[in-house]
């Protein structure tokens, strides 16, 4: 891994900041991913929003109003950057031209944390736009773990992985995803991301007990919650981000809280997306269900 590293651009800048990696995020509050349907909304108000998750790619670019935007947003509320391409267990080089993008873009937007997700999303420089599920085996954690060391050394920070919903698995698997994203999460040093809408779909889709999953992460690794909605076509259901969250992924929330304590969660709407309204009740709702279930007060922290 140091190998890599030392040939990629900026090495000594890439090692920065290795003693403050494995400190662990601040609790944010109750966020909202950040849509550009509601910029002006959110820019012409105050809404009752703890904190905005950016989708990274967005805004890798050297200008352009999402950008002036964004850095407006940040200096009214804390930000996290949530990306979609690092295509962290692929076999492909790391791609150290993303890596720098999002390394700027960091330095730029001062994130409380950078995320994105476990899988790996194109082949042969192709992007296939989609979250591409892996084998859980051995082989695959210590490759994916020198991936997450290498990406961690670059950008001088731990960063944080999610669980993905699948619709596959692998028949040369090992372990179950919950020991894998475990035991890459202590290996390598990086946070979890714990979407619990994703958790409820692949336990669906695979016929297996979602609080199975949930109780096999190590709560202290686990920085984020994401509630989000579906689509359920009967044998099987769709991570589409299309809908409000459904009952039984909110009882699942409440697991979550149970097990994993005060964690900053927000609400992901990727597509039919309502007024900001709408979703600031469901991001209320969370808000409602921790202070309920966590001991300790929950407050709007910003």
């Amino acid at each position: 891994m140091n190998d890599v590293l030392s040939h990629s651009p900026d090495a000594p800048a890439a090692l920065a900041g290795r003693e403050s990696r494995s400190a662990r995020p601040p609790f944010l509050g109750f966020g909202l991913g950040l849509r550009a349907q509601h910029y002006d909304e959110i820019l012409d108000g105050d809404p009752p929003i703890d904190w905005f998750e950016v989708i990274s790619e967005n805004y890798m670019l050297p200008g352009g109003q999402p950008l002036r935007v964004l850095d407006r947003i940040r200096e009214r509320y804390p930000v996290v950057m949530h990306g979609v391409s690092m295509s962290i267990a692929s076999t492909a080089p790391p791609d150290f031209e993303y890596l720098q993008g999002l390394r700027d873009l960091a330095r730029r937007v001062e994130p409380q944390w950078i995320s994105d997700h476990l899988c790996w999303t194109g082949v042969h420089g192709k992007n296939l736009h989609d979250l591409l599920p892996i084998p859980y085996t051995g082989e695959a954690l210590d490759h994916v773990v020198n991936r997450v060391q290498l990406v961690q050394e670059y950008l001088g920070r731990a960063i944080v992985l999610e669980n993905v919903s699948t619709y596959v698995q692998f028949s040369n698997s090992e372990m179950t995803e919950w020991e894998f994203l475990s035991e890459l999460s202590r290996r390598s040093g990086c946070f979890l991301l714990f979407d619990v809408n994703n958790v409820y779909v692949s336990a669906f889709n695979h016929g297996y007990d979602p609080l199975t999953f949930l109780r096999g992460i190590p709560a202290d690794r686990v920085v984020q919650f994401h509630m989000a909605g579906h689509s359920h076509v009967g044998t099987h259901i769709i991570d589409t981000h299309d809908h409000p969250v459904c009952e039984d992924v909110f009882d699942l929330y409440v697991a979550a809280l149970k097990h994993f304590g005060r964690v900053s969660t927000m609400i992901e709407r990727d597509d039919n997306i309502p007024p900001l309204g709408e979703l600031i009740v469901e991001v209320n709702r969370t808000r409602e269900i921790a202070a309920a279930v966590l001991p300790e007060p929950v407050r709007w922290v910003r």
